[in-house]
């Protein structure tokens, strides 16, 4: 597009205000009568009501049956978050016959409401502010289109451990093919270094064959294992993926939708409490010792949280003290004589499962201390001496093995792998989803998705969820005949000179310049990628030309809601 985005036609615009009670969340506090009063005197409002639910069947009828009543041209609802249920009156005020982008939100419940309980009066004259606000607005917002795109109905599983597996198999059930791929020469991931599932007790190794041969057994399932990303370029629907295999083979395939599960790796013990790999090792290698059954030990002590909620790595891996309960009651299965003594700072036995387990251990002979981070149990030569927090005591518990309860860790090439996607990590190098809990397994990247481990430490029953839930993500995409976005989104105006300050701050890398020529020079422009574009508006608040404004956000648009703001203070 091109222009200034400023200098478009609007019609009459024929406001219908609506005030959402939301039951007592908004009504409870404000005075929601008053405030349909008060928007009904507002310029270019037609009509106004209040709804005790505006987001029920009943409030969606009544926008679509105002829009028609009173040739309604904008739409402004009153109520909760725009996040949750702006999609739901753009879709209603669609299938009235009205432009979806000609509707506005004000949000007096997150921001009036809920924050200002004890301050009603004050709540009350925000909220007039919002609505003020949101009228300003919509009188100067402009039909626009969806954008469309084509697509790729194929997908990438990148991990070939419970998460990956899981997702892969529940999308070949659904129609998809899908790229396995696996940096290991066999599948299943960490799960084939451990003896048993905990709570269930079931073997490790039943629980891989059996995901193995559904993968294996499905013809739209390719694997490639020993194959690594080496690559990703394109959009959601045609991402363009480069692989790598182990002998430099280089494959490239376009799929419409990427699933990440590249798990974690569990933490190298080297230099942690005397690790040395025979007789202080970490639980993985009791793991393989009990799956193997190359476990001999009598007096067996675990150290919990070694190398976790420390100064280097502060979160909780989860999963540790589980799988200590659960190896400490097989060990007393395996010889009731023996002596296991778990030594923590706090148990983590989320869950009425595990819960059970942990009971159940106490109720077998093993035994529990508690120790002070401040003075951690040292590992001497045949003993672990513990300072009881308690008692004020130190004491000394002999052992023939002691086991170092460590967290999992992101893989070494998970900043790499978030670079190829443009997708983000925490801290601590885990992949970081587009929001804990309205989008736990989304990115902030259109199309691609997160499972397992890769993303916090997991238990096997959460990855395979979590593998599920990702294909079913996926799937809300490759299930499509084609793809639709949001007409939000940045467009460049005629003022832009090329200067490239917004190219680098945009987050989705959606701008880039290009060049063209013009009375026999070579010059430089801005252009924006419609797909990538996530209408943030960085680039429309970094450039201070205008060369470049977010549709439904123009400065005309923002200017008259700060006007309107302003009102209250005159």
């Amino acid at each position: 597009m091109s222009g200034n985005g400023e200098d478009m036609d609007v019609t009459e615009a024929r406001i219908g205000v609506f005030v959402c009670h939301c039951g007592t969340n908004i009504a409870g506090y404000l005075d929601c009568e008053a405030l349909m009063e008060y928007a009904a005197t507002l310029p270019n409002v037609v009509y106004a009501k209040n709804n005790l639910y505006t987001c029920s069947e009943s409030g969606i009828g009544e926008i679509q049956k105002a829009i028609s009543d009173h040739r309604l041209t904008r739409v402004v609802v009153s109520s909760c978050s725009p996040r949750t249920h702006m999609p739901l009156f753009k879709s209603a005020c669609a299938e009235a016959g009205l432009n979806p982008y000609l509707f506005e939100m004000a949000n007096i419940r997150d921001q009036c409401s809920w924050v200002h309980m004890q301050e009603r009066d004050a709540a009350q004259a925000k909220a007039k502010d919002l609505i003020r606000m949101a009228v300003a607005k919509a009188v100067l917002l402009t039909p626009q289109k969806d954008i469309e795109a084509s697509l790729v109905k194929k997908a990438m599983v990148l991990g070939g451990g419970m998460a990956g597996l899981s997702s892969a198999s529940a999308l070949a059930d659904m129609g998809v093919e899908v790229f396995l791929v696996e940096r290991e020469a066999e599948l299943g991931g960490l799960l084939r270094r451990i003896n048993r599932v905990g709570p269930s007790g079931e073997k490790a190794s039943d629980i891989v064959a059996d995901m193995v041969r559904q993968v294996r057994d499905k013809p739209n399932i390719k694997l490639l294992l020993e194959t690594e990303l080496a690559g990703v370029g394109g959009v959601v629907g045609n991402y363009e993926v480069v692989l790598k295999t182990k002998s430099g083979e280089e494959i490239k395939q376009t799929v419409g939708s990427i699933v990440v599960a590249t798990g974690a790796v569990p933490l190298n013990a080297e230099g942690l409490c005397g690790y040395d790999g025979k007789r202080v090792i970490t639980q993985i290698e009791l793991e393989e010792q009990l799956r193997d059954r190359k476990f001999e030990a009598k007096n067996v002590v675990m150290i919990q949280c070694v190398g976790a909620r420390s100064a280097e790595r502060k979160y909780c891996s989860r999963i540790c003290c589980l799988s200590a309960v659960k190896n400490s009651i097989y060990i007393k299965e395996l010889d009731p004589s023996a002596h296991v003594h778990v030594l923590y700072r706090d148990i983590q036995m989320y869950g009425t499962e595990n819960e059970k387990l942990l009971w159940d251990s106490r109720g077998k002979g093993v035994r529990y201390d508690i120790y002070d981070a401040s003075r951690p149990p040292v590992v001497k030569d045949g003993a672990v001496e513990l300072y009881q927090p308690l008692t004020g005591m130190t004491v000394e518990i002999p052992f023939d093995l002691v086991v170092l309860s460590t967290p999992l860790v992101a893989p070494a090439d998970s900043q790499t792998i978030a670079n190829y996607m443009r997708i983000p990590v925490d801290g601590n190098n885990f992949f970081l989803e587009a929001h804990a809990k309205l989008r736990p397994l989304d990115f902030a990247t259109d199309g691609i998705y997160l499972a397992g481990t890769a993303r916090y430490p997991a238990t096997v029953p959460e990855a395979q969820a979590q593998g599920l839930g990702a294909a079913s993500r996926a799937n809300t995409i490759l299930s499509k005949d084609k793809l639709t976005f949001s007409a939000l989104v940045s467009q460049v105006t005629d003022r832009c000179d090329g200067c490239g300050f917004c190219v680098d701050l945009c987050p989705y890398k959606a701008l880039s310049l290009v060049e063209y020529e013009k009375d026999g020079q070579i010059r430089k422009k801005n252009r924006s990628d419609s797909i990538l574009c996530k209408g943030c508006g960085v680039c429309a608040a970094t450039c201070p030309k205008g060369g470049v404004v977010v549709l439904g956000f123009t400065r005309k648009q923002l200017e008259a809601q700060v006007d309107a703001a302003l009102e209250s203070l005159q």
